[in-house]
């Protein structure tokens, strides 16, 4: 997911060609007090007829505790939006409050009932302690992202290189994400010139279950992309198990040895995870196309 800075025109430009999954227009963190009216009309419409491929359109609103949120979703709703990022969810109500914005918004508008969907930001110390309850708050949900740098602030502490105050928050937001059947999706990372670090970062935080990345930056993007994509190793190795499995079922066999391995039906329900990923990344790269 790659953020567009809502008041910056020559960004929204350069999205055009970006192979992110989503484009996220930005309202909320990177655009200055004085420039939220601005930007809510140039997102507003920039996105109208904004060239998808393949992509999803999402608005990152303002809070839904400041005075702009109803004016931005007054503003961006449409057939042409697929999505809301929702920053600082800080329970299931804030979730169920944007659902019902949507819900009366998609009925005047004539929009399709739940086209709509939401990515819910998890970015204090109280939105991690209800990460759960917010992550099953609606059918609408996709997704749920972790904030790194407002919840460090919620903490109280200072985000460091090696990353350690968020490892417990990666882990939380990761596990509700799964719990819910959603996809979660990894904090940004500032540094966007340090790629190796990025790249390193990221692959940790795959590790912790994440399935993806907010990007700040074009140049992000492709890491994340391969990163996040099963290896040719992994697409091996799943083949390879499936195969065996397979031939085991057939003799009888509820389990089976691979390479002195054992392989068993939480192995094989990994293995098909990982060949199903793959199928979606390349249907998704054949839309970029």
């Amino acid at each position: 997911m790659l953020s567009v800075p809502g008041v910056r025109e020559r960004f929204i430009e350069r999205a055009r060609a970006v192979p992110a999954d989503i484009l996220n227009f930005d309202l909320e963190d990177s655009v200055a007090e004085a420039e939220k009216v601005k930007a809510r009309a140039m997102v507003a419409e920039a996105i109208r007829d904004f060239p998808a491929k393949g992509r999803l359109i999402y608005v990152r609103i303002n809070g839904l505790s400041t005075p702009h949120a109803e004016l931005d979703l007054e503003a961006v709703v449409g057939p042409w939006l697929n999505g809301i990022n929702l920053p600082k969810a800080d329970g299931a109500d804030d979730i169920e409050q944007l659902d019902h914005y949507l819900t009366y918004l998609e009925k005047v508008r004539g929009i399709p009932p739940g086209q709509i969907t939401i990515i819910p930001w998890i970015e204090t110390t109280t939105g991690l302690s209800r990460a759960y309850e917010i992550c099953h708050a609606s059918p609408r949900l996709i997704g749920a992202a972790l904030g790194g740098e407002d919840f460090v602030t919620s903490l109280g502490v200072r985000r460091t290189r090696g990353g350690v105050e968020l490892e417990y928050p990666r882990a939380q937001v990761a596990i509700a994400a799964r719990a819910a059947d959603l996809v979660p999706i990894d904090a940004p990372e500032a540094d966007f010139r340090d790629l190796v670090h990025f790249e390193r970062d990221i692959t940790h935080a795959r590790g912790l279950g994440f399935k993806g990345k907010f990007c700040i930056h074009p140049t992000q993007v492709e890491i994340a992309n391969r990163v996040f994509a099963p290896s040719p190793e992994e697409l091996t190795w799943a083949r390879q198990v499936v195969d065996a499995y397979e031939e085991g079922e057939r003799q009888g066999h509820g389990a089976v040895a691979l390479d002195g391995q054992m392989i068993d039906r939480p192995i094989v329900l990994r293995a098909h995870e990982l060949l199903d990923w793959q199928q979606q990344v390349e249907e998704q790269e054949a839309a970029l196309r």
